[in-house]
């Protein structure tokens, strides 16, 4: 899904560009799909609707796995919890506000936020409300917990940290806004000590989870161009950290980064236009660009491994990993399995017409793909 842009007035309000300035990149034109010889086979277990779909936005709510339970929502404020298995409906509940941010699943709690800038826990058994908290503005990306709190990272550039349990605030943190944006946040990786964040400045901060209060911040993309839209550098993705203290970041319009985690300082980078997140297996590291090419990545030097372009402006989501394959949706609807060794097209399939905009979520062989019109769909990678 292509981003969307954001200016930031005067006031507190934000206002969704129309027109032309809701494409921020230079058009790539779509690519028409090639006659695949399939190695692999992409089988559906089941096929389920939730509810109405993410709507005409394009609100990112991808859906979450905790065990055996698939949870997801629409952009309506149905939220639903699947049997993972058979798609059976365990419970649904019909919130009073629509859904705006992908779902968090962890330890009998599911973590959401909505279009009005409230933040829900519920309980995983039931969809009962545990609590419901304010925040600074909407909120499009998923909420992210450690151990204690619930990071929240709002389209004002402002994170909040609240109790994981009571949902009560323990800090906010004011981040930097440009002018203009793309519509969509960074998403913060949280540990117990610290939580990284990076900002659509182009900057990337550490916070330290007791205060909120930054312990460094590094600049990784710099602002270039005459025009606003060509000085775009938001980081839209979210940091890949590592078990080793390594961290990777995306940039729009900026750069692919390598840090080492506790001091930010800086070990590789290269030119690189990308507002995915990028996946980490083994030592390397797979990125979908804004050109729609995807890129491995040597995680250690930065060394470009391989680059598949024959999907080129069809808008794919960010990158999966299922067995040996990436898994990435597009525009129009397929599912294409690409053979994370070699860069290769190995399998594909037609989920829906209504696009697949979220990244498909991933299970060892198996795949769930959310479509926008809300079509939901489970399938086994079979060679």
């Amino acid at each position: 899904m292509r981003p969307t842009l954001l200016i930031a007035a005067t006031t507190t309000a934000l206002a969704l560009l129309a027109g032309c300035a809701s494409k921020p990149q230079p058009e790539y034109a779509p690519r028409e799909l090639q006659s695949l010889n399939a190695t692999t086979e992409l089988k559906t277990l089941w096929r389920e609707r939730i509810g109405k779909g993410l709507g005409e936005a394009g609100y990112p709510v991808e859906p979450a796995q905790d065990g055996d339970t698939l949870f997801a929502a629409d952009g309506r404020g149905l939220v639903e919890a699947l049997d993972a298995d058979s798609g059976e409906t365990r419970w649904a509940v019909e919130l009073d506000t629509p859904v705006s941010s992908g779902l968090t699943a962890v330890a009998g709690s599911l973590y959401l936020a909505t279009r009005n800038g409230e933040v829900l826990s519920l309980d995983q058994t039931d969809g009962e409300i545990q609590w419901r908290t304010q925040v600074t503005s909407e909120v499009l990306a998923a909420p992210q917990a450690n151990q204690q709190l619930l990071v929240v990272q709002a389209v004002d550039g402002r994170i909040t940290a609240l109790d994981r349990q009571s949902g009560d605030e323990r800090w906010v943190y004011s981040g930097p806004r440009p002018s203009l944006t793309l519509r969509g946040t960074g998403t913060p990786t949280v540990i117990d000590p610290v939580t990284f964040a990076g900002f659509a400045n182009g900057r990337l901060v550490t916070l330290d989870n007791r205060s909120g209060q930054p312990l460094w911040e590094r600049r990784i993309a710099i602002p270039q161009g005459r025009s606003e839209i060509d000085r775009l550098v938001d980081l839209a993705g979210q940091p890949v950290l590592t078990q080793d203290g390594r961290l990777f970041v995306t940039s729009y319009n900026g750069r692919l980064a390598a840090l080492d985690a506790p001091s930010g300082e800086i070990q590789w980078a290269r030119e690189l236009s990308s507002y995915h997140t990028p996946i980490l297996v083994g030592n390397v590291l797979f990125v979908v660009d804004e050109a729609s090419h995807v890129i491995a990545v040597d995680a250690g030097s930065g060394n470009e491994l391989w680059r598949n372009e024959t999907l080129e402006g069809r808008s794919l989501t960010a990158p999966a990993y299922a067995t040996d394959h990436l898994v990435v949706g597009d525009a129009e609807g397929y599912l294409h399995l690409i053979d994370a060794r070699e860069g290769n097209v190995v399998g594909r399939t037609h989920v829906d017409g209504s696009g697949i905009g979220v990244r498909p979520l991933t299970d060892r062989r198996r795949i769930y793909a959310l479509a926008n019109d809300g079509t939901l769909e489970a399938l086994e990678l079979r060679p």
